[in-house]
């Protein structure tokens, strides 16, 4: 108590001055309309500044679940694209009898926590799993394009391997066309991608879309992948060798979604009788 005693006594002079200072700067703005109004214009700039910021900060908190939900949204919405290409084409195959009985594609919505794309054999981990219903050879896409495959599953993670794989290979084609190829990658440019075993009848230019072919179970015809960079071929080959520039940057990806082929079961049951024939 005596130290608060003697920190009055030796501070007087300055708190009095400081309290004659606050009593002088309040008699100025009861009186004086103008300081009154420059003071509140200032203490509401500050107020509105930090306001703003705390509403910054309010929203980037909530970003993530709004992106989660604009992710289901858009999964939701590809999978409507998927079925309704599957069943116009059902529809131009059988005029007579324009039926789909079930949806092709299920579309699943998960989250790459890992990706790797500095080796030969590159794959990303995605948060969803066998609880989502995901398993092997499912195919993964983005917004942009195809991402890869599923490889392995656990209860609630998988691992993709990425088409910046050397051992990846997937069937695409020139957009537009029946020319098909097989995509896969020669270990160098994370950018760039080769489609390989193209006819030589290709028409094909500099610019041209490559998107996934109609032979494949595990993606729909004509998901997007990168466009014509150059081409070439030897003299001793009839193939075309295509140097194709992804649409995505497959070192910055986000969600993505597995695509569920609901008829994989059916189909590969009926390969495997007509083998063992």
């Amino acid at each position: 108590m005596q130290q608060i005693f003697n920190f009055f006594i030796k501070n007087s002079t300055k708190l009095l001055f400081l309290l004659l200072l606050i009593i002088s700067f309040a008699l100025i703005l009861r009186t004086h309309t103008f300081h009154q109004s420059s003071f509140i214009s200032s203490a509401n700039g500050v107020t509105g500044y930090v306001y703003e910021n705390v509403n910054s900060i309010k929203e980037y908190i909530h970003l993530k679940p709004e992106n989660d939900a604009l992710a289901l949204e858009n999964a939701e919405l590809k999978e409507v694209v998927f079925n309704q290409l599957t069943a116009q084409d059902s529809l131009e195959m059988n005029r007579f009898k324009p039926t789909v009985d079930e949806e092709v594609f299920s579309v699943i919505v998960a989250k790459i926590i890992r990706n790797t794309f500095k080796t030969k054999e590159n794959y990303l981990t995605i948060k969803g799993g066998e609880k989502q219903g995901i398993e092997s050879d499912m195919g993964v896409i983005n917004s942009k394009g195809i991402i890869g495959i599923i490889e392995k599953t656990s209860k609630n993670y998988a691992t993709v391997q990425s088409i910046l794989n050397v051992e990846s290979r997937i069937n695409a084609k020139i957009k537009g066309s029946n020319h098909f190829g097989t995509l896969q990658w020669n270990g160098e440019n994370t950018g760039y991608v080769q489609l390989t075993d193209v006819p030589r009848l290709a028409d094909l230019h500099k610019g041209d879309t490559i998107v996934t072919g109609g032979i494949s179970k595990i993606f729909p015809e004509d998901i997007p992948i990168g466009i014509i960079e150059k081409a070439f071929t030897t003299e001793s080959s009839n193939y075309f060798t295509i140097e194709v520039r992804l649409f995505n940057d497959m070192t910055n990806l986000g969600y993505v979604y597995v695509l569920k082929n609901n008829y994989i079961e059916e189909i590969l049951d009926l390969e495997e009788k007509t083998h063992n024939e």
